[in-house]
């Protein structure tokens, strides 16, 4: 009998291996992209990503708001619940590689046929001289009780439930970048809105001034008027240029809390006056940005490491794939108490303990398996595409902040010259206007024209700290 199943038991085993041998392992994809070793020829290592964001910004103010904003943020408290989900998956992938056991309490039964086997069987047993009372079977509805442990067991034979269980980490690795993300994110928004309401309130402030001047301007006119120098037209033209800016004013206001309110939501609280450090136009803009170079990014930047990491999780989760065609390994044990009658289930009698092991294979349905497996290809392919397009949009943005930044350089210094220009025009118009050397008209213009270049010029400024703030954040900076 042994030597009959021989040749069968090694069949057997050979077409497993040989269906071992059919699977190839695949090469985690690379990327072809090839970035280039600097953005600017500067092969500096020096990078201001790396600075954390309580030293970058140095304002006492933007700090707490952050620091507000991090502690009670929506958007935050959601990320987090997402990392909590995905490591919740790593535990779910490290149970799949241990037995399962469960308590199994169990009470049923069945009337079997006169005319069946079982019927038949369990009448005639009543009468063997081999079984005492207690083993007699009860006649017409016969229970069936239990009370014990069950397991079962996948064994990892090729490793797939290991390839699941590192998919699951790299999961819960990319939901942390992804976290730091939304941080980030969060962080730049906030400063953003800031700088915003801090660009405002040098607004106003010019709206201010320039109401006062254009007040004594009026005041100047009514008594040249009344001297009989000015008419009647020169007088509503300076009220209405006063009323213009007076206007201007009250827009600047309304978007100030506006821009409060945004900037609460953020912090997650209700509006509240905000807090502000000293006007932009007084701070000192960095005369040199270090951005360090591309390799660099490409360990910091949340949305490159989360991307990357999506990639490894495809790629475990395609070989699993590949590894669900072989045979797998089924562990299933049982012991506890079963009885046909209630009082004896306790009885040392009662125990029962039961192991079975199996190989199975899918032979005939590999649809579902063959489907599963196009869609781990294909999802391995995406990530690959979509770590691609980070990598280069993350250098294209760095490339183009650094070149704003020294657009922005240019253009605040050429500004400030004419600002001073036009602000001296203004005293020239003003006391040529008082002796009759120059008509009204010139003066509105010219205050006009200052009014104008000092909005341009703080607008300017806001937007080199904005850049740089962009700078910061492309670089990877801001999440630790």
């Amino acid at each position: 009998m042994i030597k009959s199943r021989s040749p069968i038991l090694f069949s057997f085993f050979l077409a497993l291996a040989m269906s071992a041998c059919q699977v190839p392992k695949r090469a985690l994809p690379q990327s072809d992209l090839s970035v280039p070793e600097t953005y600017d020829g500067n092969h500096d290592s020096t990078n201001i990503g790396i600075t954390r964001w309580e030293t970058f910004f140095a304002d006492d103010e933007l700090n707490a708001l952050i620091a507000d904003a991090l502690r009670n943020n929506p958007d935050l408290h959601m990320a987090i619940q997402r990392i909590e989900m995905a490591q919740a998956g790593i535990l779910a992938a490290q149970g799949a590689l241990l037995p399962s056991v469960g308590v199994d309490v169990a009470a049923g039964g069945r009337k079997y046929g006169k005319y069946t086997m079982d019927g038949v069987g369990n009448w005639d047993t009543n009468f063997s001289p081999n079984i005492d009372s207690k083993q007699k079977i009860p006649t017409g509805f016969l229970p069936d009780y239990y009370l014990g442990l069950r397991s079962s067991w996948e064994v990892d034979l090729w490793g797939k439930l290991k390839l699941q269980r590192q998919a699951a980490y790299n999961r819960f690795v990319a939901s942390e970048h992804g976290r730091n993300l939304i941080v980030t994110g969060l962080i730049a928004e906030i400063a953003r809105e800031y700088y915003h309401l801090l660009t405002l309130d040098s607004e106003l402030a010019i709206m201010r001034y320039n109401i006062d001047q254009q007040t004594k301007a009026r005041e100047t006119v009514e008594n040249l008027k009344q001297a009989g120098r000015a008419n009647e037209l020169a007088v509503n033209q300076f009220e209405a240029q006063l009323l213009n800016t007076k206007g201007i004013a009250i827009k600047v206001s309304a978007e100030i809390v506006a821009t409060e309110n945004r900037l609460n939501n953020l912090v997650g609280r209700f509006p509240q006056p905000i807090h502000r450090g000293e006007p932009l136009r007084l701070r000192t803009f960095p005369k040199t940005i270090a951005a360090g170079i591309p390799a660099q990014m490409l360990n910091r930047r949340p949305d490159v490491l989360m991307a990357r990491n999506e990639l490894l999780a495809a790629h475990s989760e395609l070989q699993a794939a590949d590894l669900a065609f072989l045979p797998s390994l089924n562990i299933s044990a049982d012991v506890g108490l079963q009885a046909f009658k209630g009082g004896l289930i306790f009885n040392p009698g009662s125990l029962a303990y039961g192991l079975l092991g199996g190989l199975s294979m899918p032979v005939l349905n590999r649809k579902g398996l063959k489907a599963n497996q196009k869609v781990r290809e294909a999802e391995t392919k995406e990530a690959l595409l979509q770590y691609n397009k980070i990598v280069l949009s993350g250098f294209n943005e760095i490339h183009a902040d650094l070149n704003r930044l020294n657009k922005l350089s240019e253009m605040y210094h050429l500004k400030t010259q004419e600002v001073a220009q036009l602000r001296n025009a203004v005293l020239v118009s003003h006391d040529l206007f008082v002796v009759g050397a120059a008509n009204y008209l010139e003066l509105i213009t010219a205050q006009n024209s200052v009014i104008l270049a000092e909005m341009d010029l703080i607008s300017i400024r806001e937007q080199q700290f904005l850049a740089l703030l962009q700078l910061y954040r492309s670089l990877g900076g801001g999440w630790q």
